[in-house]
């Protein structure tokens, strides 16, 4: 590991007086060549052991407030172009395996989400076994019957000509379960709002998501399943709960809108609708509601990516 911060990278280690001048010690006090982090020059260790003599205060530059700049151009654009295009992936996946490397990339980003008190209360459940997973379709398929009932007429017709779930398709699922014991009894911010195991969980979730985005890869988020039995066919202990069981793999291509989108099940909202100012129905200044507008329109005509408004 590089050492990167030097005060941080000595502290508790350097001897117990100062040097009388830097690179020359008197012998008392003067630090040991093996205390020297690897890779760290004689000169830079010498000279932090003379700025920060054993017993001296050092800032915690680890957690300090560091550089305010925001990315440039072309990194708020990938950014943005990951959030855009991500899709969810039902019906596109290839049986490509993953290679390791990609899949560590996106389980690193996922473990490396917000979490409430840093709980960190997810876990990845890696299923390549076909005979697990079509237990895990056979669950779908019964509750995907159930979800097809609640819908009357032509809905239910559109409901039931959609693929809702990869999960024999793509070369790899993924259960992301939340254990709710995870951090003790009492976790620091989850005091008085319970589910925020839950949300930090979801918010593994997104990161998953987008990395793989970014990745190349589909993904898509099955959620008609009885959570109950899907905890029995995993094995879940008590306490852990599953989350979300995604599919993901390498796909034909990404498609330019979301499915639902493009079957006219829904339709996106306007952002503007949605934004309120001090309270609920609160109105925003006309300036920021016509911005949001003007940015959906931007999108909508495929011109945000690249035009001026990033």
């Amino acid at each position: 590991m590089q050492i990167r911060d030097v005060p941080n990278a000595v502290r508790g280690t350097v001897g117990q007086s100062p040097l009388a001048k830097a690179g020359k010690g008197s012998g008392r006090g003067e630090p040991k060549s093996e205390d020297r982090p690897e890779g760290m020059a004689r000169a830079a260790w010498t000279a932090a052991c003379v700025a920060h003599p054993k017993g001296t205060k050092m800032a915690d530059t680890l957690t300090a407030p560091g550089a305010t700049d925001c990315y440039d151009t072309e990194e708020r654009r990938a950014l943005y172009r990951t959030i855009l295009e991500r899709r969810d992936v039902r019906s596109d996946f290839r049986p490509d395996p993953i290679a390791p490397d990609r899949l560590a990339r996106v389980l690193l980003a996922a473990h490396h989400a917000p979490s409430v008190g840093f709980m960190q209360p997810w876990d990845f459940i890696l299923l390549r076994d076909e005979a697990r997973r079509r237990r895990v379709h056979a669950l779908f398929s019964g509750a995907n019957a159930e979800a097809a009932a609640m819908f009357a007429g032509a809905r239910q017709e559109s409901y039931r000509r959609m693929k809702l779930e990869g999960i024999l398709e793509a070369p790899l699922n993924i259960c992301v379960t939340c254990d709710r014991s995870r951090a003790g009894p009492v976790v620091l911010g989850r005091t008085h709002i319970r589910e925020t195991d839950l949300y930090s969980t979801v918010c593994a979730v997104q990161n998953l998501w987008l990395a793989a985005r970014a990745e190349g890869l589909g993904m898509g988020w099955v959620s008609i399943l009885d959570n109950a039995a899907l905890a029995g066919v995993l094995g879940l202990p008590e306490g852990v709960v599953p989350v979300a069981y995604l599919c993901i793999g390498h796909v034909r291509g990404f498609r330019r809108a979301p499915e639902l989108e493009a079957a006219g099940w829904r339709s996106r909202q306007p952002l503007s609708a949605h934004v309120h100012a001090e309270g609920w129905g609160g109105a925003v200044a006309p300036e920021m509601r016509g911005r949001l507008d003007r940015l959906q329109d931007t999108i909508r005509a495929g011109s945000f990516i690249d035009g001026p408004d990033i």
